[in-house]
């Protein structure tokens, strides 16, 4: 269970040997499947977990409402899983099986779901205890998304303290970090960390956040190494994440995306079923300065019958077309009327910054530097670390923020 609530590289070899010793577990078989069912297809993954639902009926109620929250959870009916979850853990107060579900509140990418299950984490925290390693590590994340950065870290390490393997407590830290402007020093205990565990299920994201950590003290080169080696091909996100922030710091990218298998991504069923999978493609576009793509896929998102593609993808997508395109103030007015509404892209606080980040290159390819200046205001004046923000604030010819590569 430590294994499992701490995302332990050994993990994935427990549970298979949990489920191999003791095949009629209808919980092992579904943490199973909560582990690995994005890897199965359709067929095998409803297979796998009828089989847990049947062998859990036979155990109690606690063993099947789990399973079936798996089931809700691995078929992406994330409301429905939320929904559930609140019934669970009525009945099951701080139940940390349950708790790895948490994420089903923002996934579902409604506000209002993300603030209830905000409000449930902070109370099965408080009926848990501050002994509660897992419940301290999932409430700094709640703490570290809220932008309430110096109490994720004091939570995060309350919880590392208890239990130093926490990988839930360490990716909170990274969060806090981040909106702390961590530098080298966060870096090395990410590195120290990952040496004890280099299989960590998180490895490659905490890798990711060590390169934002480099990238905000201007340690490009520590950046550009570890998207490349410590980052896979199949991560079109994060390498993109990485590489736009290089490029509108004015500096050299790490190795980029083919952009054909971004094209191919877009074009697979399901490749614009996800919004923020789809807004991390646009950015892979951008890094290859994709003008053209760019403009396609904006008008996609903008014919889209769902509100937050239409509203929200579609003008940020048209943006960075605008600003590969080298008409920056086209890409203010764009990012400037999208206001709050940037929220609806998903992903996290981390991950969506990028977007300010993107206005911010604009307004100052623009000539507008005094609004730059104040749109970051918050993020010079209290981050450690700044290097990044004050490149994206030196004015420099558009032409340098992204072109071919």
């Amino acid at each position: 269970m430590d294994a499992l609530l701490s995302l332990s590289g050994q993990v994935l070899p427990l549970l298979r040997q949990w489920v191999g010793s003791d095949p009629g577990s209808g919980v092992a078989r579904a943490l199973l499947a909560l582990a690995t069912g994005d890897r199965w297809d359709d067929a095998v993954l409803k297979e796998q977990l009828s089989i847990a639902h049947r062998d859990a009926l036979g155990v109690g109620e606690r063993e099947t409402s789990l399973v079936y929250g798996v089931f809700l959870h691995t078929h992406r009916q994330y409301r429905l899983t939320a929904d559930h979850l609140v019934e669970h853990f009525v009945r099951w107060p701080a139940d940390e099986l349950a708790g790895l579900m948490l994420g089903a509140f923002s996934s579902c990418g409604d506000a209002a779901y993300r603030a209830h299950g905000d409000a449930l984490t902070e109370r099965q925290a408080v009926l848990a205890g501050p002994d509660s390693w897992p419940w301290q590590s999932w409430l700094a994340s709640t703490r570290a998304e809220q932008g309430r950065a110096r109490e994720a870290h004091e939570l995060a390490e309350s919880a590392l303290g208890l239990y130093p393997r926490s990988g839930v407590a360490v990716h909170a830290l990274a969060h806090a970090e981040h909106e702390l402007g961590g530098g080298p020093t966060s870096t090395e205990f990410l590195d120290q960390w990952l040496q004890h565990d280099p299989r960590a299920l998180q490895s490659r994201h905490l890798n990711w956040h060590a390169a934002l950590k480099s990238i905000a003290c201007g340690d490009f080169s520590d950046a550009r190494r570890r998207a490349d080696t410590a980052l896979a091909r199949t991560d079109v996100g994060m390498r993109a994440a990485t590489n736009w922030r290089l490029l509108l710091a004015g500096q050299t990218p790490a190795g980029q995306s083919d952009p054909d298998h971004v094209r191919e991504l877009l074009a697979a069923p399901g490749g614009m079923a996800e919004i923020f999978h789809t807004f991390n493609l646009a950015l892979a576009l951008a890094v290859e300065a994709a003008t053209d793509d760019l403009r396609i896929l904006a008008r996609r998102a903008a014919a889209d019958e769902r509100p937050d593609y239409r509203e929200a993808l579609a003008p940020v997508i048209q943006a960075l077309a605008e600003v590969t395109a080298g008409n920056p103030r086209s890409a203010v007015n764009l990012l400037t009327g999208l206001g709050e509404k940037a929220e609806r892209i998903g992903g996290v606080r981390v991950e969506r910054e990028i977007i300010q980040d993107t206005l911010a290159r604009a307004l100052v390819d623009a000539g507008e530097h005094v609004r730059a200046s104040d749109l970051l205001h918050h993020r010079t004046t209290t981050r450690r670390h700044h290097t990044y923000e004050d490149l994206l604030l030196a004015a420099r010819p558009p032409a340098h923020v992204a072109g071919p590569h």
